[in-house]
């Protein structure tokens, strides 16, 4: 199949209006794998199909469009960026949207390509008319390669400034229309995630609008489209930034978090929960939370409950917030923090323990890995060790190879196993017995089977 593509586009590259071919072709790339394509792709080919974009035949565009997809797939952004520099800067301001996505998309692979973005950075030019494009376009993907660009450095976000892109994104964020406030948010989240950009957001005083927006959500009827978005902003922002600093600063977004976790909305509750699970995966963050003191203990026993009992997609989000609150690295583990993580669990169910071994027992394996990525979060607390040990069949129940059904199961346990012999104290908790029994488990791996020995009968069939 892949000797047909290259026929095809020889004869494609030979003719004014192959529309014949571009069929063919059309339908030939799609049957080979990227991979086969890459060897003896040549700038040649990729202009022959560039050039035919300039007519104005829709059928003809849509094919090479397609075409172009997916041979682009196959090749690295540097060498597009070399070769095919003049091709996608006239893609950005052709007349049909969808070659200017192809070429914004491919701009897109180049700027997120650490050996290719140079390119454009050291071609203030290009840079500028890519900016320029791109900004009269109402096309989303636009606006997501904006922030993109801003975000590979401090020089490429003031291009972006400069053009007054950025400002209109920030714009958008107080607009009327709550559906592309909640797309522009994602962006805005995005450029937070650097330093340069954090900085930029702060001195136009976009987080202190973000902040008072969350307070005027609780008058706002349309509030549901948005408010997950901005809480999640905040999360973000605490995790890269200070926990502490973020909380203090904006006591709203924490007061936001715990009115959306005791709600009765599914959707308010999921996205207050992974934003928990986030504020809490450092040491800063679950010191903030544990500030609260009752309130959260109790919003931790609804989080116990929704594990156990709410809709599979917001019982593998608990999870999930669940092993990141009670994930404590080693050398974090001072008697302070091992109490606190100890009394987070306790405040989960009234036997946690019990709760999340009878979720891992269920036929369903997300939730089966969920549930033991929870106790591999705690595997290497000696007061979850004890716990372990005490709990009756517990630890035969960790070396038990038959009761994990599929790759991602014997993954999950591998990773307890693994998590639990790495722990300085558990030779001294377990015992040596059940200590040799781990060690033996990690050094077979995760997919090791027992041969079984069989007895050849004589006279047998």
């Amino acid at each position: 199949m892949a000797e047909a593509v290259w026929e095809l586009l020889e004869r494609v590259a030979g003719r004014a209006a192959p529309m014949e071919e571009l069929r063919e072709l059309r339908l030939a790339v799609q049957a080979v794998p990227p991979a086969a394509l890459r060897g003896r792709l040549s700038a040649q080919h990729l202009t022959a199909l560039f050039q035919l974009l300039s007519v104005d035949d829709r059928e003809q565009v849509a094919a090479c469009v397609s075409i172009l997809e997916r041979l682009l797939q196959a090749l690295d952004p540097l060498w597009v960026i070399r070769n095919l520099r003049e091709e996608l800067q006239k893609g950005l301001f052709h007349p049909d949207d969808s070659v200017k996505i192809l070429s914004i998309a491919q701009v897109g692979r180049i700027v997120e390509n650490s050996d290719a973005v140079p390119e454009i950075l050291n071609s203030p030019e290009l840079l500028r008319q890519i900016i320029n494009c791109i900004g009269g376009e109402r096309i989303a993907v636009a606006k997501e390669l904006i922030v993109e660009i801003s975000s590979v450095s401090a020089e490429s976000l003031n291009y972006c400034a400069n053009s007054g892109l950025l400002s209109e994104l920030i714009g958008e964020l107080t607009g009327d229309d709550m559906l592309v406030r909640a797309t522009c948010i994602e962006m805005v989240t995005s450029l937070a995630h650097t330093p340069h950009g954090r900085q930029y957001l702060a001195q136009q005083g976009v987080i202190d609008k973000i902040s008072n927006i969350i307070v005027g959500a609780e008058s706002d009827p349309f509030s549901s489209f948005y408010l997950p978005g901005f809480v999640k902003f905040f999360g973000n922002l605490a995790v890269v930034d200070s926990p502490q600093q973020i909380c203090e600063r904006y006591p709203v977004f924490i007061e936001k978090v715990f009115e959306m976790a005791e709600s009765h909305d599914p959707t308010m509750i999921g996205v207050a929960v992974d934003t928990l699970g986030i504020l809490g995966s450092n040491v800063e963050g679950k010191q903030v939370l544990q500030k609260t003191r009752s309130r959260f203990q109790s919003l931790l026993s609804k989080i116990g409950h929704q594990a156990k009992s709410a809709p599979t997609e917001l019982r593998l989000r608990c999870l999930d917030a669940i092993s990141s609150l009670l994930y404590l690295p080693p050398e974090q583990q001072t008697e302070d923090l091992l109490r606190m993580t100890e009394s987070w669990f306790t405040s989960l169910s009234s036997q946690p323990l019990e709760l999340f071994r009878s979720i891992s027992t269920q036929p369903f394996p997300d939730l089966h890995c969920g549930a033991l990525r929870v106790f591999t979060a705690i595997a290497n607390q000696p007061w979850a060790q004890k716990l372990m040990l005490d709990s009756p069949g517990f630890v035969e129940y960790i070396v038990d190879r038959s009761v994990e059904p599929d790759k991602a199961s014997k993954d999950a346990k591998y990773e307890l196993v693994k998590a639990l012999v790495n722990s300085k104290t558990i030779a001294e908790i377990f015992g040596n017995q059940y200590y040799l029994r781990l060690r033996a488990y990690l050094n077979e791996g995760p997919y090791y089977v027992k041969a079984v020995a069989t007895t050849a009968v004589e006279g047998a069939e």
